[in-house]
């Protein structure tokens, strides 16, 4: 677990959901700073999806629990944050991105791409926006020991999980084309 996370495992499947959905649900997970959200939003504008940052939806909706001294930084109340996700995710077509995805439960997700980035980036940029430097600390550590790639592979099917390297402006455009493909994939399955 990083910095910062709670673990609240509460997951249900339900394929015949998954089937029904015409557009997928995706997640983008990965360090902080690698760039989930740029990705995110691009990706929502090209594809006609929705796209939700977690830290938004939870800011806008204070959907905390309390305050992490440790880590400065609000610990975030899952399971309000799934019953705002709920109905977005229903008819599909979103693309959630949050650092953390073991309490999501796995039926909310077609496909799970972790953004990987090279350390000095994962470093700087979280620095530029203020993170304490044990914050830093662990969460590089759970970039370089794959913790980041290790809880969705484990909490979803591992087909559904790829690795996306996320370090220049054309790592995010081969991502965008990337994913896209296998969104237009996905759809082309389900109808």
């Amino acid at each position: 677990m990083c910095a910062g996370w709670t673990r609240r495992v509460s997951r249900a499947s339900s394929p015949r959901a998954q089937r029904a959905m015409k557009f997928p649900n995706v997640l983008l997970t990965g360090t902080p700073g690698v760039g989930k959200t740029t990705l995110g939003k691009e990706l929502a504008a090209r594809a006609g999806l929705i796209h939700v940052n977690v830290g938004d939806l939870a800011k806008e909706g204070n959907l905390y629990e309390g305050y992490d001294e440790e880590y400065d930084c609000p610990i975030l109340d899952e399971d309000r944050v799934i019953d705002e996700l709920e109905d977005r995710m229903s008819e599909g077509g979103g693309i959630v991105d949050y650092h953390g995805c073991d309490f999501f439960p796995e039926r909310c997700f077609n496909l799970v791409f972790v953004l990987r980035g090279d350390n000095a980036l994962l470093y700087e940029r979280p620095e530029s926006r203020g993170y304490k430097e044990k914050k830093l600390q662990d969460n590089l550590q759970c970039e370089i020991f794959q913790t980041i790639y290790e809880e969705p592979a484990e909490s979803y099917q591992r087909e559904i999980v790829h690795q996306l390297p996320s370090n220049t402006p054309d790592d995010l455009e081969q991502d965008l084309e990337q994913i896209s493909q296998w969104v237009q994939q996905r759809i082309k399955d389900n109808n």
